[in-house]
């Protein structure tokens, strides 16, 4: 196991209480309106609903406010191409390809589980991480033209393969793209390119996830059709699964889209998904951090261990036997993932800790030859929690180094990735997590000059921890319809976080708890004696270190979410700690 140091020092930042005019007036109004006190409406302002319809929209998304899917670029394209292959007579091999991660093997599940009831001549494939690599691959494309394809859909992929697309058209098969990453200078010469990040592309949601995309072709098939789109809509807890483990924002149409995923997820889940529900040990609602850190993982762990096929296996498996049979072979797979991820972080951070020009670096780039390359981007994850800064994780694969990358919130490590460019064969991602490829003996070079690029564009604050602190708190506000409210505020992920609060002047009640020699229980109450009626259970998961330096009588401040403990049947309220800052 790897030895806990204490969590880094954060800065805590405090967003501005809304306090203009109308922000005031908003407050009033929905204090009004949603019976709610003063605190949960400023709340609800801070994130942009001022009146009592945008606090309707809000907590109870519509489907009907998904997007027109042919205001997407090619879209029209997409569909002629489609319904030609489909055309009676004619009826093309068309052929489902997707990445190998959650969001590519979800995205292949929805597409082929769907088209298949309208198409007799499909099937699907995901390349293998290690012998194909990532994207578009030439294997892929000639077993396509060797078996007769005509047209294939990429999923999750396809954006950056101008040659490989053409490689394909060469041998008389065409595709449709269906991407979300950022498209090169440019695009290939598809059928057609669906992609919202398109410059040209006018499509009013520009963050979905790749299933998203994919879901959006199988709506304006549905549209085109005629077909009534309520059938489509319980493949929406694919989709859930991939917003939730690909990290883009849950607002706009993905919040719509994650919404009733997860209704559909925690009222009838499809077969394999029950399935994975089971090895994961849930058995509460489901929400966005249960498919984060529970189904995600699992998920992607078939293609980092073995092939990500047994994955598009499970979420497509019909029967309970089949589907349980999956689950457990990928959760084995998972229990795999973790001793290679373990003994990987704890070589990555030795290297580091034994490097003074690493420690005292702005970036970090590690290679070893010997590294389990379906792991490295959890291992860039991890580093990142000990040494907060732009971390890329390299490995060998085919003769080449194969690497990914990771970032610290407010730092672009696509764009600083992108400066190094020459130095690499392929690259690709988004701000925070990217890949690439580059020669072996390029590797010093590009650490290098990615020190050099990352020193010149990141700032100070982006190598302190941060906490977005929502609102200070009162301990008195604290109570069961505060945290019933805070729930229905979710789904929460990017750019709609759990609210996080601050409380100062808080006390001890009793002597603090260690759990399992890392994790601190305390009891607390804020202000004077008098208020010791009012305590609190906290619980800080990493926090023991701070068990010596709380003292009775001595005032210290915490931040924290507000969740529900479920223990023994019984139902508390409870403070999540994010940090502790003592008095002195």
């Amino acid at each position: 196991m790897i030895a806990q140091p204490p969590p880094p020092q954060k800065r805590w930042i405090t967003k501005p209480f809304p306090d203009s005019t109308s922000e005031r007036m908003a407050i009033e109004s929905l204090t009004g309106s949603l019976g709610v006190s003063p605190f949960l409406a400023a709340l609800l302002v801070q994130r942009g609903v001022y009146t009592y319809d945008d606090a309707r929209a809000f907590f109870r998304p519509e489907i009907g406010h998904l997007h027109d899917p042919f205001t997407m670029k090619d879209m029209d394209r997409a569909i002629e191409r489609l319904e030609l292959a489909m055309r009676t007579g004619r009826e093309e091999k068309i052929l489902i390809y997707g990445d190998y991660d959650v969001d590519g093997t979800t995205s292949v599940a929805l597409v082929y589980g769907f088209l298949k009831n309208y198409h007799a001549n499909i099937d699907h494939y995901i390349p293998d991480r290690y012998k194909e690599g990532y994207g578009i691959s030439k294997q892929g494309i000639q077993w396509a033209a060797d078996n007769g394809f005509s047209l294939i859909i990429a999923l999750d992929c396809g954006i950056k393969s101008v040659d490989r697309v053409a490689e394909a058209k060469a041998l008389g098969v065409d595709f449709i793209i269906c991407d979300h990453h950022r498209p090169g200078a440019e695009l290939p010469d598809a059928a057609a390119v669906l992609d919202p990040k398109r410059d040209d592309c006018t499509y009013p949601y520009k963050e979905l996830s790749g299933c998203g995309v994919g879901f959006k072709l199988l709506q304006a098939f549905c549209t085109r059709r005629g077909l009534p789109l309520e059938q489509l809509y319980p493949y929406l807890d694919l989709v859930a699964v991939s917003i939730a483990s690909d990290i883009v924002p849950i607002t706009g149409e993905n919040r719509v889209m994650a919404f009733y995923g997860l209704k559909h997820l925690n009222a009838a889940p499809r077969t394999g998904l029950k399935a994975l529900i089971k090895v994961a040990g849930f058995s509460r609602e489901l929400d966005i951090t249960n498919l984060v850190f529970g189904l995600g993982p699992r998920i992607n762990a078939a293609g980092r261990i073995q092939h990500a096929k047994a994955a598009v296996q499970l979420l497509l498996a019909e029967s309970e036997s089949e589907a349980d049979a999956f689950a457990m072979a990928i959760n084995k797979h998972n229990n795999d993932r973790r001793t290679f991820d373990s003994t990987m972080t704890e070589q990555a951070l030795a290297m580091i800790r034994e490097s003074d020009g690493m420690s005292r670096a702005k970036s970090t780039v590690l290679f070893d030859a010997s590294w389990h390359k379906g792991v490295i981007g959890i291992v860039a994850s991890r580093c990142i929690e000990h040494f907060h800064r732009p971390t890329i994780i390299l490995t060998q694969s085919h003769d080449k180094a194969a690497g990914s990358a990771r970032s610290v919130p407010g730092f672009d490590v696509y764009e600083a990735i992108e400066e190094c460019a020459d130095l690499l064969e392929q690259f690709g991602g988004h701000t925070f997590a990217a890949g690439m490829t580059m020669p072996v003996d390029n590797i010093d070079a590009f650490r290098k000059k990615f020190e050099e690029v990352v020193s010149r564009r990141i700032k100070e604050e982006h190598l302190t921890p941060l906490i977005d602190i929502d609102l200070p708190m009162d301990f008195t506000e604290i109570d069961a319809k505060l945290v019933r409210i805070l729930k229905q505020m979710g789904p929460f992920g990017p750019q709609n976080p759990q609210p996080v609060f601050m409380t100062d002047e808080v006390y001890l009640a009793s002597e603090p708890i260690i759990m399992k020699e890392k994790h601190l229980k305390i009891n607390v109450y804020q202000g004077g004696p008098s208020h010791r009626g009012h305590t609190l259970t906290a619980v800080g998961f990493g926090f023991a270190h701070m068990a010596s330096q709380l003292q009775p009588g001595k005032p210290f401040a915490i931040c924290y979410q507000v969740e529900q403990n479920f223990y023994n049947g019984n139902v508390t309220l409870q403070l999540m700690l994010k940090d502790i800052k003592c008095s002195d």
